[in-house]
Order: structure tokens, then sequence, then C-alpha cells
């Protein structure tokens, strides 16, 4: 439980990940790649920005990577532990979020990152943090089992407690306040997680645990999603779809912009403007006082889908 972290195994499983998300989702597109963009950061650091726009299955998909240096962490990262304050820190993960062109293929992001704190005078901090989570505009039971099936399953190992401590936290944090809806149906969302390895966790703790446990939740993200995309990527649709599914994309821009941590410590680090906001969708709107008409199945994902609940309770 006492061994130090390893940063640099750390760092170099993030880096051969972004490579590995990136050749699946072109694969599934079949004709858009990936653009690059590396990036260096005037405090310290930088990243690989990659997005991939206009192809024929995914509107824009963005995954990057980002490795940062500091010396004060900004307010974002010590409002809930002041005892960090002022400590001089290194950031790194990476970032995945896919907006297909299909109103009826969700959504979807996942994050994994690593936090190191360190003081002069003092033993470093650690923690990782990360999740995923899924954004339907129609939603489907199945699509919704097979995602939190695929979840649980990666948390299995580690404790039967984890699934649903880590989803439960999920469904809380992908929760607009403002709104008083969820974002959409959940997934896992952990953050914090350092030297006392996974409350609820059936290991050891220490760096090798909690490493672990990311690792399985990113090597998980594949297998959940990807099936949902090639099951609902040719369903027909139309204009209506279409302008439903802009408009709900408008709660995915409220939550990244008002709500969301991780775009809040990119903007205070001083992180690329361009990369941090690679996570908003290309095409979006708003229209004022918009309610669904009843029975119908834009109706049906607030009454059915955008409801906390337990998947996988069957």
């Amino acid at each position: 439980m006492g061994e130090g972290p390893d940063t640099e195994a750390v760092r170099s499983y993030l880096g051969d990940l972004q490579d590995r998300l990136c050749v699946a989702l072109e694969g599934l597109d079949g004709q858009a790649r990936f653009r690059e963009d590396a990036w260096e950061r005037a405090g310290g650091g930088g990243g690989r920005t990659r997005v991939l726009a206009g192809g024929v299955v995914f509107e824009q998909a963005g995954v990057n990577f980002s490795q940062v240096f500091g010396d004060h962490l900004p307010a974002s990262a010590t409002a809930a532990r002041p005892e960090l304050a002022g400590r001089g820190y290194e950031a790194m993960g990476v970032s995945l979020v896919v907006h297909p062109q299909n109103p009826y293929v969700p959504s979807s992001h996942l994050n994994v990152r690593f936090f190191i704190a360190r003081h002069p005078c003092e033993p470093p901090l650690w923690w990782f943090g990360g999740g995923f989570d899924l954004t339907p505009y129609y939603g489907f039971d199945e699509d919704c089992v097979h995602w939190h099936r695929s979840a649980r399953a990666a948390c299995r190992p580690f404790g039967e407690a984890v699934y649903p401590r880590y989803k439960q936290w999920c469904d809380e944090y992908f929760f607009l306040k403002h709104r008083a809806e969820p974002r959409g149906i959940g997934g896992l969302f952990f953050d914090d997680l350092g030297p006392g390895g996974l409350p609820g966790g059936d290991g050891a703790g220490g760096f090798a645990e909690c490493f672990a446990f990311l690792r399985a939740v990113a090597q998980c993200y594949p297998g959940a999603y990807l099936p949902l995309v090639e099951r609902r990527r040719d369903t027909a649709y139309g204009e209506r779809e279409r302008a439903f599914q802009k408009y709900r994309r408008g709660r995915y821009v409220e939550f990244n912009l008002v709500c969301d941590r991780g775009t809040l410590f990119g903007l205070q680090s001083g992180g690329r403007t361009e990369s941090i906001l690679m996570s908003l969708p290309p095409e979006v709107s708003w229209r004022y006082d918009c309610k669904p008409e009843p029975g119908s199945p834009e109706a049906g994902l607030y009454e059915h889908f955008l409801v906390p609940r337990d998947w996988l309770a069957d």
C-alpha cells in the first residue's frame, strides 16, 4: 500500500490508450481520419489533440492526451481539497468525446486522469480519476443494459461494492442542476482515488490497485460503446430526429461550460482552449421552453431514460 506512484508508467499507458482509441474510431467510421495538433503549454507540458470531423458515422470525435505541470493547482482542483492549495502539480489524462451523425446513436464521453501534487517539505499526494457516460437522444433499453453491464464487469474484479458506488457518483455528477435533469443515462465516475485504494473494494489499495482500476475502466470502454454505434448507425432518420438531436446537444454544451470540473481545470490552468472545447458538438440549437409532444419518442427520453435508475435490477 505504500509504494510510490510510477508516473512514467501512467504517461506511457495514456499515450498508448489515445492511439488505440483513435484506431478503433477510425476503423468504425471507415472514411474520416483524425487530425493531430501537438501543442505546448507556456507554464509547462503540453499534449496531442486529435479530432475527426465530417465522417460517415461520426460528425465529430475528439481524443486528447495532455500532460501539464504547474506551480499552483487552480481553484477548481482545490475547492474540495484545500490542503492542496499552494502545491506544485503534474496532471495527465486522456479525454474522449464522440458526437455521431445519426440521432439514434448516442453521444459518449470517456476520461481517465492522474494527478500528483508536490510540496518541498512534504510527501507528494497523488490520485486517479475518470469514468465514462452515455448521452442518448433516442433511448433503447437493451443499449442501456449493455452499457451498464459493461461498466459493472469492469468494476467486478475490484469488489462487488465498486460498481454501485461509482454508478451513483456518475448519476450525481452528470446532472444539470439548473435544469434538474441528468445529462444522460450515466455510467461510472470516480475521483480522488489514492493510496487508500477503492472505497468498498477488495484489494490492498495503493498505486498498483488504483492504476489497475483506471486501466480496467479505459479498456472496457470500446466494448461498451462501439457495439451500440454499430447497432444504430444505419437507422433511418429525418429532419425531426435531427432537430431534436441538435436541441438535446444544447444540454451537453450547458453541462460542459457550466458544470464540468475538467473544463474549469483546463481553462483555469492555462490549457489550450481549442483542445479543451473540442468536447462541444459541431452543430447545436436552443429553443425557448421546448416541450416534446406527449406520447412521442422525444417525450419518452425524458420520462423513461433521463431518470436515474438501476438498469441491471432485473
